[in-house]
């Protein structure tokens, strides 16, 4: 039966950008390392980005680091791959370090990704 009422689809809603909600050292340590847990690589640059637009974007992250706003986004992108001292750099400039901790022996697995 109709009912005369026009329905209109909701409006679509914004993506989720988890970094908005990251307010110190800790929860963005917290976080990084959440992307890390399942060792798949292909999130990092993401979720590192996600943190640059959390604490001022990417022109305060290319002050910080000394690196190119370009190289930022090229390297921070859903195809980038951080070489390791780019990756050193971003986390210092975030307030964290590098490091790393054993693996419990019932979750090691190995997953080497060819290089291209």
């Amino acid at each position: 039966m109709a009912t005369g009422r026009t329905i209109r689809p909701a409006p679509a809603s914004a993506p989720f950008r988890a970094g908005k909600h990251l307010r110190d050292e800790s929860e963005i340590a917290a976080y990084i390392e959440a992307m890390l847990v399942d060792g798949n690589a292909h999130v990092v640059p993401v979720a590192l980005r996600s943190v640059a637009d959390a604490v001022g974007g990417m022109a305060a992250l290319a002050e910080r680091t000394g690196l190119s706003r370009e190289t930022l986004y090229r390297t921070l992108s859903d195809k980038g791959n951080p070489r390791l001292d780019t990756l050193v750099a971003i986390l210092h400039a975030f307030g964290l370090r590098l490091s790393v901790a054993p693996v419990p022996k019932r979750a090691r697995r190995v997953r080497v990704r060819a290089a291209a």
